[in-house]
């Protein structure tokens, strides 16, 4: 099957009510965990790289590997996202090498640790969606500044995270200034500000409506009802994995992450897109924390690799029954780019929703 975009997805994604993970990769082991996940739960699937993610593989080695993953999983819809791209050459470089949407953050500027204006952030998104729509590719907006309410500072997860302290306004997102932005840049997704953050250290206690704000996403979607909006740092951190990790070497403190209850109650709030990516990492470390623990005399990867991916595999596919993924793979038919790119010209896909087509 061919790739799809990231408007087609989360256009079916509203239209029948579920959400969908945004799983982060950088090599084949999680490329195939991920997929064998999908093809369990006949799921679509996003596979996002970020910007370390392109240093690490390279482009041609992602797209190639991706390229590879939906001739490999024919039944599996798939959408190759560029996450958290700083500027328009980032963007604008991944859909030259085939990613169907990207993401521009200009919540930050360029170095991805200033908190930008909103003027900037206005400006430069809408730049990249008339580019990426032009060629019929999807586009990802953020708009607040992703951060702990509890400690006012970001983490930080492959360069991106701002710097300093930040005020409990920069940290969630206004719902007036969310449908300002949403008419000014025409952007398909909005990644919004609540409380979350990058990295395993998201919350020092299981977290309240104190410091992860869904009414904020109540808010938001009150105003913006056919807006895809996207949860970023949503990783559970769940606590079994903790466990594995600290039960074989690891020194990980207690930590707290998104509630899955809480993602699904932001998914029936019109959250679409679901960021994933420290509970993966967590994951394949955990296994290889005891295969190395258990048998200190291998030393053979694939015998790291095999349980590793079947633990990813698990988290995955756990992820695409509770958001509801699982059993819409085969609903959708896949919309080429360049209609995508003649709907975007034509204005049938503004305002959203638009252009999600059922088998």
């Amino acid at each position: 099957m061919p790739l799809i975009t990231l408007r087609q997805l989360l256009d079916h994604a509203a239209e029948h009510g579920y959400g969908v993970p945004a799983f982060n990769i950088n090599n084949m082991e999680q490329g195939l965990a991920i997929m064998n996940a999908a093809k369990a739960a006949d799921a679509p699937v996003i596979l996002q790289a970020s910007r370390g993610a392109r240093k690490y593989a390279g482009d041609i080695m992602l797209r190639a590997m991706v390229g590879a993953l939906a001739e490999m999983y024919p039944g599996n819809p798939i959408v190759l996202h560029q996450d958290h791209g700083n500027n328009d050459a980032t963007c604008l470089s991944a859909i030259r090498y085939g990613f169907t949407s990207v993401m521009m953050d200009g919540s930050l500027e360029e170095d991805m640790k200033t908190p930008a204006s909103y003027d900037y952030n206005v400006a430069i998104t809408a730049r990249v969606t008339r580019a990426a729509h032009a060629v019929g590719a999807s586009v990802e907006g953020e708009l607040g500044v992703l951060g702990s309410l509890e400690t006012g500072e970001a983490g930080e997860e492959d360069g991106s995270g701002a710097a300093g302290k930040l005020s409990h306004d920069q940290l969630l997102t206004d719902p007036d200034q969310a449908v300002d932005f949403v008419a000014a840049t025409r952007c398909d997704a909005l990644a919004i500000a609540c409380g979350t953050s990058h990295g395993a250290y998201k919350f020092s206690r299981k977290p309240d409506g104190a410091i992860l704000s869904m009414a904020t996403i109540a808010a938001i979607h009150e105003k913006l009802p056919n807006t895809h909006l996207v949860m970023h740092g949503s990783s559970s951190v769940p606590q079994y994995l903790q466990d594995l990790i600290n039960a074989h070497g690891g020194h990980m403190p207690q930590t707290y992450g998104v509630p899955v209850e809480e993602i699904e109650r932001g998914i029936a709030m019109g959250v679409r897109k679901v960021n994933i990516d420290t509970d993966c990492r967590m994951a394949m470390t955990g296994q290889f924390r005891k295969i190395a623990r258990d048998k200190p005399q291998e030393f053979d990867p694939r015998k790291f690799n095999i349980p590793a991916m079947a633990e990813l595999e698990a988290l995955c596919r756990d992820r695409f029954e509770r958001f509801g993924t699982a059993g819409q793979a085969g609903r959708i038919k896949p919309i080429p780019m360049d209609e995508m790119a003649a709907r975007y010209a034509a204005g049938t896909l503004d305002p959203q929703i638009a252009g999600a087509r059922a088998a």
